[in-house]
């Protein structure tokens, strides 16, 4: 791990790195002031905003499923840093969008401001879905083959540390004033800008392609050019059960931690960013771990430690004290409980051992085929990926609206948990 920090240092790595952190910053930036603002704002109604919180997810995966064939093409077909530059230009657009619905939810237009922020994630689906394949794909090209597994796992190290700052700071702008979140989305747009024209040259590397610009078709082909392959197929299985697991957290924590831990906002983002935290810290773990190897055989045991932590935070929460009626445990008085630690601490362990459980996947993607068709590859698990998620979304607007509580919610979860750990045996047994 010591070799993949020292990519850090170096221009053929730190500008894509960058790019990769600010956009992951202000992706979460934007989504959890919105997510704050219609928890402890706008809605009164634990089914209500999860199922708000269901639909900005449902929107923002809808692009992956219509879009990732598409931007997979692109990227294996021409330069890629071309492509991030002109994303990256799209981002400040999208964040005006962003901003002008936040603006207009705290004039009181509440309708009006819902609509422009969820158009706003919905756009950043389409942002995430073109830059997605790029940021994988691009690594074996700038990378020794040695390199690889390193860099990967310092990309997600790096986007889950973003995901930390992002979370950790729309909560504390959002108790400020929304003008702060508004002068921090559109100002770090500019910077990521900035940074993604310092990207080096990635070129393709194989033929022009000739695009199809039929999302079905398109998506049916890629998805069938890749899952014949028994290594991708299994690999894209477990990281897609992981996602569908990870959109029904997604979902229920906000409630979850309103409603059942009877916590502010503060609490609620500093929460999201221990989770964060976690999977940032696993990914170091598990690259230390291989040595460098792209290996699944950790991944079962992780994901099924994931699951008994799971579990057991599903019943710390029913144990726990809440807020007098009509209030809400501020950070230090939430510290100040018994059993908040614990959660925490349970909490950081789900996203250890989650994080370990799927970078390593992530690395077959991008070593099983040749590098022309790398970003097709990629895009190819966007596509299943976001089917999962929104089978996730669903499935949690269905079990909500029979009257499922958040923290039963969660041992569904644990059970998912136990199919990813078959998936990646088999994978293990497979490939390893």
């Amino acid at each position: 791990m010591i070799n993949a920090l020292g990519l850090l240092k170096q221009r053929r790595f730190l500008p894509l790195f960058t790019t990769q952190f600010l956009g992951a910053f202000n992706d979460n930036l934007f989504k959890t002031s919105m997510v704050l603002f219609a928890t402890y704002v706008v809605f009164n109604d634990a089914g209500h905003e999860a199922n708000f919180n269901a639909l900005a997810t449902g929107l923002g995966i809808l692009p992956f499923f219509l879009l990732s064939a598409l931007a997979g093409q692109l990227a294996d077909s021409h330069d890629k840093a071309r492509i991030i530059r002109l994303v990256k230009s799209a981002e400040i657009g999208i964040m005006a969008i962003g901003a002008a619905g936040l603006y207009a939810v705290n004039r009181n237009h509440v309708s009006l401001g819902l609509a422009l922020m969820l158009g706003s994630v919905l756009l950043l689906g389409v942002h995430s879905t073109f830059f997605g394949p790029i940021k994988y794909a691009i690594l074996p090209q700038h990378l020794r083959p040695a390199d690889v597994l390193g860099g990967t796992g310092l990309v997600e190290a790096g986007t889950y540390l973003a995901i930390l700052l992002g979370t950790v700071t729309a909560g504390f702008l959002v108790k400020l004033s929304f003008w702060w979140t508004i002068g921090a989305i559109l100002g770090i747009a500019v910077i990521g800008l900035l940074s993604g024209r310092q990207v080096p040259p990635a070129p393709r590397e194989g033929p022009l392609l000739r695009l199809n610009y039929n999302p079905f078709t398109a998506s049916w082909r890629l998805i069938s050019a890749t899952l014949h392959i028994p290594r991708l197929f299994l690999a894209i299985c477990a990281i897609s059960f992981f996602w569908t697991i990870a959109s029904v957290l997604i979902i229920v924590f906000p409630p979850l931690v309103k409603n059942v831990l009877t916590a502010d906002e503060q609490v609620a983002s500093i929460a999201i960013a221990v989770f964060s935290v976690g999977v940032a810290i696993g990914s170091v773990v598990i690259n230390t771990m291989l040595k460098g190897n792209i290996s699944a055989r950790y991944s079962p045991g992780s994901v099924i430690a994931m699951g008994a932590f799971v579990v057991l935070f599903s019943f710390l929460s029913r144990g726990w004290t809440p807020a007098p009626a009509g209030q809400f445990y501020g950070w230090t008085a939430f510290l100040a409980q018994p059993g908040s630690v614990p959660i925490l601490l349970t909490l950081l362990a789900i996203a250890i051992t989650g994080g370990m459980f799927v970078v390593p996947l992530y690395a077959f993607l991008t070593t099983t085929v040749e590098k022309d068709h790398t970003a097709r590859t990629v895009a190819a698990n966007n596509v299943v990926n976001a089917g999962a998620m929104t089978v996730g979304s669903i499935a949690v607007i269905g079990i909500t609206a029979l009257g499922v509580t958040p923290e039963n919610m969660l041992l569904l979860v644990a059970g998912m948990c136990l199919v990813s750990a078959w998936i990646a045996q088999r994978l293990h047994r497979a490939c390893d």
